[in-house]
């Protein structure tokens, strides 16, 4: 099992200017968990492709499509979208009401950071 160090983390930059901190896998050179920008460590993202079992864990929609290689075929019955998605219209109801829950929290980390409220 990989277990970050303090070492490991690495600052990413991401298209909207913030960095998102995430931890490097140095064997695989791959990213392996991450947080999102604009809520610190308030949201973390798992690569699940560097997971023992990801198959345990299946997509529920594709994103950033427009960039994916041309033999990458998405599932005819699974969403997928050129660039990101739109929350309320692809993530399940008990993820939106996580999500609500969440919301404060976020807007209280951005304001404290200065950046305004969340665009989640």
């Amino acid at each position: 099992m990989f277990r970050p160090r303090a070492k490991d983390w690495v600052a990413d930059r991401n298209d909207d200017g913030p960095t998102n901190p995430l931890v490097e896998d140095h064997f695989a050179v791959v990213a392996v968990r991450s947080h999102y920008a604009a809520a610190g460590s308030l949201v973390k993202f798992i690569r699940v492709g560097t997971l023992d079992a990801p198959d345990l864990l299946p997509p529920s929609i594709h994103i950033f499509t427009a960039s994916k290689q041309p033999w990458v075929v998405p599932p005819e019955a699974m969403p997928a979208v050129a660039d990101y998605f739109d929350h309320q219209q692809y993530w399940p109801s008990e993820s939106l009401a996580r999500l609500k829950v969440l919301l404060p929290l976020i807007e209280a980390y951005r304001v404290g950071k200065g950046s305004g409220s969340p665009s989640i």
